[in-house]
């Protein structure tokens, strides 16, 4: 796939996959009413700007590697660059630390227990779906990587394939 179409394909994906699921569906929830609190507002929003980096470089890494992050569209060879090197699901981590910040700035229970299924989907979609995709796809890079790299919990420094187990 040429690195524009990648590109292009990679944004629309993000528009409708991310949008939906970090922001139509807690607008939905909450209609975006801010807490009362102060603190709640500003460490929300925090977190939402923090949650929202680890997938926009993570799609943007598989733009250049002439992929998007659609199963249906994905790259040739495994991304392992950009946030990637700290966590093997940066898009999930990032979408959700963004709902949790949601749910802190619109001080909403109701997005707090969405968090709660979304992690419960995204987990159960790594564990049946993408790990054993990636593994035939990718084959040893990704037993490596996956070896290397924590699927959840990220690491202190980057990984890269050069970087000895550890």
């Amino acid at each position: 796939m040429r690195q524009s179409t990648a590109a292009v394909g990679s944004a629309a994906f993000f528009v409708v996959a991310p949008g939906t699921v970090v922001g139509v569906i807690p607008w939905l929830i909450s209609r975006w009413h801010l807490s009362d609190s102060p603190w709640q507002i500003a460490i929300g929003a925090l977190l939402i700007v923090i949650g929202l980096i680890p997938p926009v470089i993570a799609f943007v890494e598989f733009a250049k590697a002439h992929g998007t992050p659609m199963p249906a569209a994905p790259t040739e060879r495994l991304v392992v660059s950009g946030s990637n090197r700290y966590v093997r699901n940066p898009m999930y981590v990032g979408l959700l630390i963004a709902i949790l910040g949601q749910a802190l700035l619109f001080g909403s229970v109701g997005v707090l227990v969405y968090a709660a299924i979304v992690c419960v989907a995204f987990t159960t979609f790594v564990h049946f779906y993408e790990e054993p995709t990636c593994a035939r796809r990718y084959g040893s890079d990704y037993d490596e990587y996956r070896r290397n790299v924590p699927a959840w919990i990220p690491r202190l420094r980057p990984w890269s394939a050069a970087t000895p187990s550890g």
